[in-house]
This record gives C-alpha cells, structure tokens and sequence, in this order.
C-alpha cells in the first residue's frame, strides 16, 4: 500500500531522520507562537468562557493517536458509577456542520468515528464541533449534565477547564520531542508539568518531573459486524486473516493482534479517519479483523467474515480516587 503524507509524517516524527532537523528553524517558530498565544489567553486579552459545570480535558500534546477516546470511555463509565451526570464534546473529525447532538444512528461522515464509538459505549449525551465553547453550551442547552468530559482540546484554550489530563503514547512516546513541522508535538513537553494527571497508555517511566499513571488497553474477544457474535480473539490464531486499521496508530493494534498469537496475517494500515470502501476490507471471503472504531464506518457494508476487536482502558484504583476526589475538590476553573 501506498504511504500517505501522514505515514511519511511519522517516519519523520518518530525516526531519525534529516528531514526533521532541516525543519527545526521552523519548530522554534512555532514554539513561540504557541507559547505567544497561551500567554494571550492567560492575560485576558484572548477570552476564555466558563462553563456552570466542571470541565476535563483529555487531551495530548503530540499529532496522533495516544488513547485519548478509550480513556475518555472509562472516565465517563467511572463517573457515570459515582452518580454523575456526564455529558460528552469533541471535535467531531469531518463534522459537517458547527455544532451537532450525536445521537446512535448519526453517521460518522456527520459526527466523527471517535464520536460514534464514545456515544455507543457511554450511552452519555454528546456534542461535536470545532468550537468546544460553542459545543459545551449547546450539550448544557439540551442535556442536564454536572460534569462535561471533553475528548481532545487540550490546547483550545477559549474553553476553561477544571481538570487536565495528558495522555502519552508509552511506546512512542514524543517521538523526536521537536514540535512542529519538525516533530510531533502540538507544545513544548514541558506543557506536561502544568497538567493535572499525565496517563500513558502502556508502560510508564519513573524518572520524569511529572507523575504518570500506567493506562492498559485489554481486548481479548472479537465481535462480528454482521451477526454480534462474539468469540474469544485466541480463536483466529490458526486462521489465514487480515488485519486492518485506520487510527492514529496502526502498529498499536497490529501488536495487540500479535500478542493475541494471530500472527499468519496480511496487515493493512490507513490513515486516521479513514472513509473505507467495502474493496478495502474484502480479501476474497478470507476474516478480516478491525477496530471497534473502524467497525463504526464498516458496518453498513460488512459480511459475516469482518470482526472487531473491542479494547477497555484499566487504570490503577487509585488513579480513580485522585481523579474524583480532585473534581469534588476543586471548585475554581484552573489558570493558564
């Protein structure tokens, strides 16, 4: 398959490579433009809105996928146990107007992959659009909530916030830590210092300035798109199948397969966001396993040989105990 702009990206991004150093005059560029714009926001003369409600922020300060939806999911499930209400915003990748209620019969092409993934396993009511601010008001507007989880948005700074949560890539981690064009970081790492919880999914490392808490994504079945059966994902070990994945990360889910032992298998990276069409995912009647945010897209056209693979996030409990006790301890919007 033929490299996008995107895969030649992280070659750059995440491998050494002298494209990445030639571009480093324009990173510091951008740096000081980041760091320009924050300090606007944190004087006032850029405006930030409050929300009546607590906000969290599950956000990333690197291009691509880090794991952000599959903890937003379980914060919204951790939350949702301790009686809240919780409402969900994001942006909504390709969202095709400014503002919309996802509902379970949205359609990715209106609402985003990510959104329709969240929605179907929260059960939260949920808003997407490019502006959070606008996004927030229109999800207080038409859902009671008492706590809006906001996936992505980090660095939209014209929303408040009361909690920060960064989460990083474990294996990747901030690839060449240029930000870019140069590399993959959207602020400086040192942007991590001034979160409330960094959490990377895998495994962490001690010796940092910040703590960080260990995320594990756990997906041991595969559903079926056409029928729902479910079995365990150890049965497809001896099978001739295909795998495929269009997230930020492919080789994320490509290792999560090999672990599993399914390793006779055709791999098929896409780009994040992928609009497949039903070729892409037939390989001659042969089983085809996918993500549950690919499954999204895929439904509509699926036979009996393509299978998801659903993936839980699982945080330490006391990770859960910081995170609630923080929000019910904290009744200010945070500085900048």
């Amino acid at each position: 398959m033929k490299k996008t702009i995107s895969r030649y990206l992280i070659d750059i991004w995440y491998k050494d490579h002298f494209i990445g150093t030639a571009l480093t005059p324009l990173a510091m560029l951008f740096i000081d433009i980041v760091k320009c714009r924050r300090w606007l926001y944190k004087i006032g003369i850029f405006k930030s809105e409050t929300m009546p409600v607590p906000v969290v922020i599950v956000g990333n300060i690197t291009v691509g996928g880090t794991g952000k939806t599959p903890l937003t999911i379980y914060l919204a499930n951790v939350l949702k146990n301790e009686g809240y209400r919780v409402g969900l915003i994001s942006r909504g990748y390709g969202a095709k107007t400014d503002v919309k209620m996802v509902t379970q019969t949205s359609k990715a092409s209106e609402v985003g992959d990510e959104a329709l993934l969240l929605i179907k396993q929260t059960q939260c009511p949920m808003v997407v659009g490019i502006d959070r601010v606008a996004a927030a008001h229109f999800l207080l507007k038409h859902a009671p909530c008492d706590v809006i989880l906001a996936d992505d948005g980090l660095q939209h700074y014209a929303l408040k916030r009361d909690i920060e949560i960064a989460v990083i890539d474990g294996v990747r981690r901030f690839g060449n830590a240029v930000c870019l064009p140069a590399g993959p970081l959207r602020e400086p790492i040192e942007r991590l210092n001034t979160v409330d919880f960094v959490v990377v999914n895998g495994k962490k490392i001690t010796d940092t300035a910040w703590q960080e808490w260990e995320m594990q994504l756990i997906g041991d079945i595969a559903v079926n798109l056409l029928t729902g059966e479910t079995k365990p994902l150890r049965d497809f070990n001896l099978l001739p199948c295909h795998g495929v994945a269009g997230i930020g990360n492919p080789e994320r889910f490509f290792a999560q397969l090999d672990k599993a032992g399914i390793t006779g298998r055709v791999d098929h990276s896409f780009p994040d966001h992928h609009v497949f069409l039903p070729a892409e995912i037939n390989f001659n009647d042969q089983l085809v396993l996918m993500t549950e945010k690919d499954a999204v897209k895929c439904k509509a056209f699926a036979t009996k040989n393509h299978w998801f693979v659903p993936i839980s996030a699982q945080l330490p409990a006391e990770f859960n105990q910081q995170f609630l006790t923080l929000l019910k301890t904290k009744p200010f919007k945070r500085a900048l």
